[in-house]
């Protein structure tokens, strides 16, 4: 078996160490039995997901090319001014599923405390397995063998304040959508429904809802300066 380059180190089951108290796990949202075959529709990306994902590679792009410009006191206090802003991040992790686990972590903790988190909540018999954390769209590994990755905290990996990381094990067998997440009964135990997010409200409504101008005036005047001069010169005659 190939091992995944990167993946957070296995480790043998602990029995005597205490399942986490402080977090939440919902059930698989839409359906509740999975099928075998899922379409790629299933899997598309909400429009709350793809604005986030899009506004947390905005904030990277910006930090990258920001980066060679800014002081080290003016970054330092940035990064500062983040931690006061944001002291805590809300992770979700998504398995095949969906079910998901949620906790939330001091924004100064590092990318292991998650890893740490998510495999205290496996079966005893799972735990020894690798896994990778990851984010998609658009994709991006959270290796603890990248020194960026693993050296950097929550809120410098743009995690702050809140993030749904994709889980994929080692074992194929256990990236199948019609495979239970492998959580200990006592966690499973715990799983509810998943509270329906308030940004769905916010989404565009139709052109023809009430305050929202018709579009038609536009389109009359953007016509009428796209007709050629000597076609309105012929028009008078």
């Amino acid at each position: 078996m190939t091992s995944l380059d990167g993946a957070e180190p296995a480790v043998q089951p602990s029995p005597n160490i205490p399942l986490p108290t402080d977090f939440n796990v919902y059930k698989p949202s839409n359906v509740s039995v999975v099928p075998q075959s899922l379409p790629d529709e299933y899997f598309t990306p909400t429009a709350a997901e793809l604005k986030g994902a899009q506004a947390t590679l905005s904030a990277r792009t910006q930090a990258l090319v920001n980066a060679p410009l800014q002081l080290r006191a003016t970054r330092e206090a940035a990064e500062k001014a983040k931690r006061d802003r944001w002291p805590q991040t809300t992770i979700r992790v998504r398995f095949m599923d969906r079910t998901q686990l949620e906790k939330i972590f001091p924004s100064t903790d590092k990318i292991r405390s998650v890893y740490a988190f998510v495999r205290n909540c496996l079966r005893e018999d799972v735990k020894p397995i690798k896994f990778i954390l990851y984010q998609s769209p658009p994709k991006r590994d959270l290796k603890v063998s990248d020194p960026k990755v693993r050296d950097s905290s929550l809120a410098q990996l743009q995690l702050a304040p809140s993030s749904i990381l994709l889980l994929r094990f080692e074992d194929e067998a256990l990236n199948r959508t019609d495979v239970p997440a492998p959580l200990a009964s006592a966690i499973l135990s715990q799983a509810m429904d998943l509270p329906i997010s308030t940004s769905q409200a916010e989404l565009p409504t139709s052109s023809s809802s009430k305050g929202v101008p018709s579009a038609q005036p536009k389109t009359s005047q953007l016509t009428e300066k796209k007709i050629p001069k000597w076609l309105k010169l012929g028009q008078k005659k």
